[in-house]
């Protein structure tokens, strides 16, 4: 949500306000999807990475103002916490060395930044939940001190009305309280962006849904949180946690949380906007002046301003959008399952695999959500989750018998949708030596059973093994993390533990 918004308080009449613009905004949509005008399909991709900043100790700073003043580049932005970064790449054209190009492009920010962050004892991680993160680091005064950040956290704690409650069962349990939306910020996230046409969208959102867990298991990157091992991808429980609005009263009538995987397979991107308004109350109800139904008969394309805004405050895993370029509507699939790192080549390697996968998926005459119940894709990704590479998920039969099996998520990787992947490629056209190294690399995290979160617990227990304590055998794991981030192999190619002194 990079609306700027001014900090202040709020009367009823402002909600009311704000949700009969949303409804003009609603209906401003439907128009503009009804009269066709949106932009022809140009294969249009972009790429944002969330990062942490920590020292050369392996522990959390919160200096991101002092590392973005020195940084100076508008690809970089605050995120929530003052141990937060966002770097944002230009969108690329889905097509010949693009997945080079991209690694190049961030490789040299990366190494930029980090250079930069170094001025202020500080460096660059990418990671989904840095592990030396403690329950002091993710309060409300370490929120970076932007205006939008003070308000929405005012907002969802007011509407919350007590403490968000974390509860979180996995290898060990994390019981904790926070006044505070804080907690969030220890989520750091790749976000994929597709543009689609509106026609193309809930074939392309349908599969992104579908293949979430897929992603999840070979991505997880986030086993650890306040010095406890809990789910291999802790991030979203800790997500949905962290910013639920509902006291369990609410929970229990069933009113749907602001962070969730979704309920249904969908027919139409107005689904989705239109489900916004219907579940989910405003938490920053700003008005501009646009009146966006007189801008459509005035032959103009309306900003819809409040419904994005009202969009960003909802988190789906695949997010709908709704963006304007050169005064031409699109729209895009924002893909926000995946955790941040661990290095370039991980990230472009999910990035290709996500692309190649949606395209084939989409381009189906039997499309897997007409034979994989919603239910089912909901209960993969909260395996894919708890256990990461070593995830069972339930995928349809080959053939036209029907049904559902149970798999590895490694052998159906390797069996059935890294060909699929590579034909998605083909289809947009990807040059073969960047779509065989990218997709080379999923194949051997599935073929050794290792990705980021695997890679961590192991070292940290051969920490713990070495005689350290918890809390110093994070910060040895961060530490060797960091190094290894910033040499670059992937990490199927890390080596366990620590290297002989």
């Amino acid at each position: 949500m990079g609306e700027k918004v001014v900090a202040g308080a709020f009367a009823p009449s402002d909600r009311q306000a704000y949700r009969e613009k949303l409804t003009r905004c609603l209906a401003g949509l439907e128009r503009l999807l009804s009269e066709r005008r949106f932009d022809r399909p140009r294969n249009l991709m972009g790429l944002e990475i969330e990062l942490n900043l920590a020292g050369s100790d392996g522990m959390p700073r919160m200096r991101n103002a002092e590392v973005l003043q020195r940084i100076a580049s508008r690809d970089f932005q605050t995120e929530l916490g003052m141990f937060n970064l966002e770097v944002n790449i230009l969108p690329h054209r889905l097509s010949g060395r693009v997945f080079d190009q991209l690694a190049e492009e961030l490789r040299t920010g990366l190494a930029y930044a980090h250079r930069k962050a170094a001025e202020v004892d500080a460096g660059i991680v990418m990671i989904g939940i840095l592990p030396t993160l403690g329950r002091d680091d993710l309060v409300s005064a370490n929120l970076s001190d932007v205006d939008r950040y003070t308000l929405l956290n005012d907002q969802m704690a007011a509407a919350r009305g007590e403490e968000f409650t974390l509860d979180i069962e996995g290898v060990e349990r994390l019981v904790s309280t926070s006044s505070s939306i804080a907690p969030e910020s220890a989520c750091t996230s790749v976000q994929l962006h597709l543009q689609v046409t509106p026609d193309r969208f809930s074939d392309v959102w349908n599969a992104a849904q579908a293949i979430a867990s897929v992603q999840i298991a070979l991505g997880a990157n986030s086993p650890f949180l306040f010095g406890k091992e809990l789910w291999r991808e802790s991030r979203p429980p800790l997500f949905q946690q962290a910013t639920d609005v509902r006291p369990p009263e609410l929970r229990n009538q069933g009113v749907r949380p602001r962070t969730w995987f979704g309920e249904r397979w969908i027919g139409s991107a107005y689904e989705l906007f239109e489900e916004n308004l219907r579940y989910y109350p405003p938490l920053l109800p700003i008005c501009d002046d646009e009146d966006p139904l007189r801008v459509l008969d005035e032959g103009g394309v309306p900003a819809l301003a409040e419904l994005v805004l009202h969009n960003g405050t909802v988190y789906r895993w695949n997010r709908p959008v709704y963006g304007l370029a050169d005064g031409v509507p699109h729209l895009r699939v924002e893909n926000r399952v995946l955790p941040a790192g661990p290095t370039v080549v991980d990230v472009i390697a999910n990035a290709a695999f996500y692309y190649g996968l949606v395209r084939a998926l989409a381009d189906e005459s039997r499309p897997v959500w007409g034979r994989l119940p919603f239910e089912a894709a909901a209960e993969n990704f909260d395996t894919a989750c708890r256990h990461g590479i070593d995830a069972e998920l339930l995928w349809p039969r080959p053939g036209r018998s029907g049904g559902v099996a149970k798999v590895p998520a490694v052998k159906l990787v390797r069996d059935e949708l890294l060909p699929l992947a590579a034909a998605g490629l083909d289809a947009w056209n990807i040059e073969p030596s960047d779509r065989d190294r990218y997709l080379g690399v999923i194949e051997e995290r599935c073929r050794l059973r290792v990705n980021g979160a695997s890679w961590q617990v192991d070292t940290y227990h051969r920490a713990l093994d070495a005689g350290l304590e918890r809390e110093g055998a994070l910060a040895a794991t961060t530490r060797r993390y960091g190094e290894l981030m910033q040499a670059g192999e992937p990490v199927h190619t890390w080596p366990v533990g620590f290297p002989a002194p």
